[in-house]
């Protein structure tokens, strides 16, 4: 990791088993593949951070950063080395320094969707932010029979816990065969093995699934620190009368607050469990809101033929509930202008065309009916049954000028720290353009 965001997060220390250079040499190892892209200044980043400190969360790591359940996880969510070939750690599909979104890209989807720790697997499905994530309830189902909360976009991860036990184990992200297999290689380092001692008892490696939940608890820890839920966007700043917003950011506030001119907030809420200082903007619940699929990406990541992604309804507490067949949870808008692309599979790459993407829903105008990034008609959903129709259609259809105050405002949603990535005028985010990082050396799995 680095970056003015670092400034309050103490480095991570190498591991003394292992050599500086080739545990940053591995840490590079997954942009290091044919077809696989980072923003220059991502790499630069990466390439002339010190040695000892945190690199894109990979980083190297020592026994006296594990104190605290909270450090343990930290250094476990920056290590790549409980990855299939030693290539993935949790912070890179989730750098902090882009908003614990995932920011590498690859020639043949950009940044729809991850990379697998394989270099080839592609998944169907956006990784969300991690950030706030802590803020999210356990899956269950309200008063009113409808399903809240869970980690993931279909929510069957209830707690963050269960999320960080998910990815080591996915044939898709991390790889790793089974839970015995991860917790060898956290019994290679000493300092795990110290520090696990010192958090869980001695006996926290009796069996491999104590071990792989100590694990997942040590890592929820991280994510529930303060490091990944900041509060300190313009819009935070706004609500403690240190900033003022725009004219045209204030018109945005107002509309996505309001329920006569847009319906955002039914979904979207602005208050929090504390009122206004905490919102989320969101209200955890699942819709179908008539998502297209990501043709693009299903060309290419071995889905196949006439495969549909039912959301909700493929979580297995939910299984065979026809009622939840394409809905997906509703995500914060917390810096949601510097974690494009967006929907639950990445279909869209601007934060416009989503705005533009509701309001079809509500304008008879022919230009109003097409698709900004494609110049076609929108494509059909994917699954169009279900589909909110009544929240989508109540209220009247925004002109430009009320379409571009709502993206000026959810751009004060952005964190302080990532304020530097707010895209340009023209749509542009303020970094170089992708540069091509190659490598003729193959990582192997041991």
């Amino acid at each position: 990791m680095f970056g003015e965001a670092q400034q309050d997060r103490k480095p991570l220390h190498m591991s003394r088993s292992e050599p500086a250079l080739a545990h940053l040499y591995r840490a590079c190892l997954p942009m290091m593949k044919p077809g696989f892209f980072v923003s220059a200044a991502l790499a630069a980043s990466i390439l002339l951070a010190p040695l000892g400190t945190g690199v894109d969360g990979m980083a190297a790591h020592g026994g006296e950063d594990y104190a605290t359940l909270e450090k343990l996880g930290a250094a476990l969510f920056d290590d790549p080395s409980l990855s299939m070939n030693r290539t993935m750690a949790c912070s890179t599909c989730h750098m902090q320094a882009a908003g614990f979104s995932d920011a590498r890209e690859s020639d043949k989807v950009g940044r729809d969707v991850s990379l697998g720790d394989d270099g080839i697997s592609l998944g169907d499905r956006n990784a969300p932010t991690a950030a706030y994530a802590r803020f999210t309830p356990p899956f269950s189902r309200n008063a009113a029979g409808e399903y809240v909360g869970g980690q993931f976009w279909d929510g069957r991860a209830s707690l963050l816990e269960d999320q960080a036990g998910g990815p080591p184990l996915n044939p898709l992200e991390m790889g790793m065969p089974d839970k015995a297999s991860v917790v060898k290689r956290l019994r290679e380092n000493p300092d795990y093995v110290a520090a696990f001692g010192t958090q869980f008892g001695k006996d926290v490696f009796a069996s491999d699934d104590t071990a792989y939940a100590a694990m997942t608890k040590a890592l929820a820890s991280f994510e529930r620190s303060d490091e990944f839920s900041t509060f300190d966007s313009k819009y935070d700043r706004f609500l403690r009368g240190k900033e003022k917003l725009t004219d045209q950011e204030e018109l945005g506030r107002v509309l996505i607050s309001s329920t006569q001119f847009t319906n955002c907030n039914t979904c979207h809420e602005i208050r929090g469990a504390k009122g206004l200082e905490d919102g989320l903007f969101t209200n955890h619940k699942y819709f179908n809101i008539g998502v297209p699929a990501n043709i693009s990406v299903r060309a290419v990541n071995g889905s196949k033929p006439g495969a549909v992604d039912l959301g909700l309804a493929q979580n297995p507490e939910v299984a065979g509930d026809a009622a939840q067949r394409g809905k997906f949870k509703v995500p914060t808008l917390r810096n949601v202008a510097v974690t494009g692309p967006y929907m639950h599979n990445g279909v869209f790459k601007d934060l416009r065309t989503v705005v533009l993407f509701y309001v079809k829903y509500k304008s008879k105008k022919p230009s109003r009916q097409i698709n900004p990034e494609t110049g076609k008609t929108w494509d059909a959903p994917e699954v169009p049954e279900n589909i909110a129709m009544a929240e989508l259609t109540s209220a009247p259809a925004l002109d430009d000028k009320r379409v571009d105050a709502i993206v000026a405002f959810l751009k004060t949603l952005t964190d302080k720290r990532y304020e530097h990535l707010l895209p340009k005028e023209d749509g542009q985010a303020k970094v170089p353009p992708a540069q091509p990082v190659s490598s003729s050396v193959t990582p192997k799995a041991p």
